[in-house]
């Protein structure tokens, strides 16, 4: 059911823009010759406010619309009929649309910036959390293998592989330069407008200047993760550099 509920959340959501008013007025009908037609827009403005309040846009502004529609319908005269003779209940008619509309909007921008928070939080946790494996003293292989995990959520592609050592000639095909963008053949591929190409993409894992080791992972979609995740990308391969180093110099010995 939890399954079902998060699938579609969104088409639920618009349902409820859709319906919410008609029922919140139809409640109001035996009671419409009892109270001022401003006083239930007020009502009918907190339905819209509850459905815009889920941060989606489509549900908010149709629940905008709807209440408008059935304020119109069922609670100015002429009864169930969808024409408005009275100057202030067109007025209030249109302030209805237009108050929905802005707290839409105002929700949207909220949902937008908590997501965007929660992500920028979770970038941080993934570089914090390898950094301490590094300051700990863990091994190579364990920080590897924390990054190949950490790499593959970060971008969206599922599995990782590490290749040690190499050389810089020997990084082709598309890879992560420093600041996070994707090289290919000498240029700059546009992530925004293609996603990633198709093509297995290689993290260098650079420390001190040295090249220590290739991670590659392979799309199977256009997929087009932020700038900010791929720069933690590189950040992240880095750090594993920092841990194959660190066992290269304790295993050859003083």
């Amino acid at each position: 059911m939890m399954t079902f509920l998060k699938l579609h959340r969104g088409r639920l959501l618009a349902l409820a823009g859709l319906i919410a008013p008609l029922v919140a007025c139809a409640v109001l009908v035996p009671f419409r010759t009892h109270f001022l037609n401003s006083d239930a827009a007020l009502v009918l403005v907190a339905v819209v406010v509850a459905v815009a309040a889920s941060g989606r846009r489509t549900a908010g502004l149709l629940a905008a619309v709807s209440a408008a529609a059935w304020f119109d319908f069922f609670l100015t005269r002429p009864y169930e009929r969808f024409t408005i003779t009275r100057t202030p209940d067109i007025e209030t008619t249109v302030l209805l649309v237009l108050v929905g509309a802005a707290v839409t909007e105002l929700a949207a921008l909220a949902r937008r910036r908590s997501r965007a928070a929660a992500t920028d939080e979770a970038l941080l946790a993934a570089v914090q959390s390898t950094a301490r494996l590094v300051a700990a003293g863990g091994d190579a292989q364990t920080v590897v293998g924390q990054v190949k995990i950490q790499l593959s959520s970060l971008l969206g592609i599922p599995g990782c592989t590490f290749t040690p050592g190499g050389t810089t000639a020997a990084l082709r095909g598309p890879r992560l330069d420093e600041d996070g963008n994707v090289l290919w053949g000498g240029a700059r591929w546009d992530v925004a407008e293609h996603g990633l190409p198709i093509e297995p993409l290689t993290v260098p894992a650079y420390y001190g200047g040295r090249l220590y080791g290739r991670f590659i992972l392979t799309p199977t979609a256009p997929i087009a993760p932020s700038v900010a995740a791929r720069q933690v990308a590189v950040a992240l391969a880095d750090l594993a550099a920092c841990a194959v180093d660190r066992d290269t110099t304790s295993h050859a010995g003083p």
